[in-house]
């Protein structure tokens, strides 16, 4: 019993790119993790026991021990420093860089525009038919961004030939996009109406 109270605990939801980033670091680490789900379209974010942890009412949130973290870039920093055992962050600095600002463009300049309470907000304000092509076009935006700044830098993967920060925070993004949004992933430059 004691090992299950040491056990990290992370609060997520299976949708939720956000959390997607932090449980792809935890199984590339090799970390052994508590599922806790928090369903967003029910509203269990605005639980009393939830906003104990996170008063935002974002996923993820993990909890280590006394240790409680919310927001994906703290948490991913946190589990670096803390878990250095496959190390996500790559030694050179300028690569390091370009995967900070990589997770940055994800984090600022397009997932808060696709999240449940932003679309809503634009469903009431605007209309229901606006919040899909708004957050597309977010969507692009940052995307348009990402492929400039990485297209001399990328190899297998986004920074390149190893898993970084970088690929953590892009692959739940380009799902996303994909599949909620219907974001054409096709690459960019091959959009000349894009650029």
């Amino acid at each position: 019993m004691a090992h299950e109270e040491k056990k990290l605990k992370l609060y997520s939801y299976w949708r939720s790119s956000c959390s997607c980033r932090i449980r792809i670091a935890l199984n590339l680490k090799g970390l052994e993790y508590q599922y806790i789900p928090v369903n967003l379209l029910k509203g269990e974010q605005f639980s009393p026991e939830f906003q104990k942890l996170n008063p935002i009412g974002y996923v993820p949130v993990l909890v280590d021990g006394d240790i409680v973290i919310s927001d994906s870039f703290a948490i991913f920093m946190y589990l670096e420093e803390k878990y250095p055992q496959h190390p996500l962050l790559p030694s050179d600095l300028q690569k390091k860089a370009l995967n900070f600002q990589a997770a940055n463009i994800v984090c600022s300049s397009i997932q808060p525009l696709q999240n449940l309470a932003v679309l809503k907000y634009i469903e009431e304000k605007a209309s229901p038919d606006e919040k899909i092509p708004w957050a597309k076009r977010h969507i692009e935006k940052g995307f348009e961004a990402l492929e400039k700044l990485l297209k001399d830098h990328a190899g297998i993967y986004a920074t390149g030939d190893e898993v970084f920060m970088a690929d953590l925070f892009l692959a739940p993004q380009v799902h996303a996009g994909i599949k909620r949004f219907n974001v054409d992933m096709v690459p960019w430059q091959t959009h000349p109406q894009k650029a």
